[in-house]
C-alpha cells in the first residue's frame, strides 16, 4: 500500500500579492530608464535668491 503525503497548497498572501507588484514596477523602471540613481523630485531654486555665479550676475529679477 502507498502512503500519500498531504501536500497544501500555499495561496499568496496579501503581503506577497504586494512584493510582487512592487518587483515588478522596480523592474519596469529599470528597463525605460537604465540601471542607477535617477532624481525623480528636485529641489525648486529660487529666482530670487543670489548667486555668485557669473553667469548669473547679469540678470535682473522678474
Amino acid at each position: 500500500m502507498k502512503t500519500h503525503k498531504h501536500t497544501t497548497k500555499t495561496k499568496a498572501s496579501f503581503d506577497d500579492y504586494i512584493r510582487a507588484i512592487k518587483r515588478g514596477n522596480r523592474e519596469a523602471e529599470r528597463e525605460i530608464l537604465g540601471h542607477g540613481f535617477h532624481s525623480f523630485n528636485r529641489i525648486h531654486k529660487s529666482k530670487k535668491n543670489y548667486s555668485r555665479k557669473i553667469k548669473h550676475r547679469n540678470k535682473e529679477l522678474p
